[in-house]
């Protein structure tokens, strides 16, 4: 008998911890939150980016460097503050697992916020073929370099910094590894 309940405590224990585990957040998307007051909704989703509704809690984000407690309910949690003009946002969760982080680009428009993920690859790809243009063509260093400080302008004052570029860059990597 002391066996029997010994081996019931043990398989109720794994699923308590199984249970447990669903919960987690591996991977997330952005979206316009559903009543359109400016604010972002993040869903939490699986790897094929579908939402995962067993997600429930209160989870800790970094948002622009800003930490978040952010409760979600049923996969989702709204942002507290509204975007106010077009801005990169980068979102990052850390949980046992590592840190999962997404870098977007919400374009305010009238109808609402629109929410564009941004590859870490493009972070490398655009300044490398501005670049490569640069060396193939002598002539136009001196554009090519006045493209690239109007480009890390125009992106600073939008809200991206080189800390952001990095760490989604470096996101990237390790997820593609």
């Amino acid at each position: 008998m002391l066996k029997f309940s010994c081996f019931v405590i043990a398989v109720v224990a794994a699923l308590c911890v199984r249970a447990q585990g669903t919960g987690n957040i591996d991977h997330f998307i952005v979206k316009e939150n559903l009543i359109k007051n400016g604010k972002l909704a993040i869903i939490a989703t699986d790897a094929e980016e579908r939402p995962n509704e067993a997600v429930s809690g209160t989870f800790q984000f970094v948002i622009n460097g800003f930490k978040q407690a952010l409760q979600f309910h049923e996969g989702v949690a709204i942002t507290s503050h509204p975007i106010e003009t077009s801005a990169f946002v980068f979102i990052k969760h850390r949980n046992q697992q590592g840190s999962h982080g997404r870098l977007y680009f919400v374009w305010k428009r009238d109808q609402g916020l629109q929410p564009i993920a941004i590859n870490w690859y493009f972070l490398i790809l655009v300044p490398a073929i501005i670049l490569l243009i640069a060396y193939l063509f002598k002539r136009i260093m001196v554009l090519a370099i006045i493209v690239l400080v109007a480009l890390f302008v125009y992106n600073y004052s939008k809200g991206l910094d080189l800390e952001n570029i990095f760490e989604t860059i470096a996101h990237g990597i390790k997820s593609f590894i």
